[in-house]
C-alpha cells in the first residue's frame, strides 16, 4: 500500500470500507481527491485502531459506501 491513489482508485478498490489515507491531496472545499493508502477496514473501530497505533502526521478518514439516508453524519 504505497501508491498514492485518486479517489475513484481507492473506492474501486476499497468498496463499502473505511480508509485511513497519509498525506491526503484534497480540493478547494477540502474534499479528498488522492492519497497514500495505509489502512483499510470494513470494521470502523479496528480502523481508528490502526490510526492512533500508526500516528500519521497528516491523513483524512473516509467511508467508500454509502451513508443510510436514515442516519445521521456528525463532523
Amino acid at each position: 500500500m504505497q501508491d498514492v491513489l485518486t479517489i475513484d482508485e481507492i473506492r474501486s478498490r476499497y468498496p463499502s470500507e473505511w480508509v485511513l489515507l497519509a498525506n491526503p491531496r484534497t480540493g478547494k472545499s477540502l474534499e479528498v481527491r488522492r492519497g497514500k493508502v495505509l489502512w483499510h477496514s470494513k470494521d470502523r473501530d479496528e480502523l481508528y485502531r490502526k490510526a492512533i497505533e500508526l500516528r500519521p502526521r497528516h491523513s483524512a478518514i473516509l467511508f467508500t459506501g454509502r451513508i443510510a439516508e436514515d442516519s445521521a453524519v456528525i463532523l
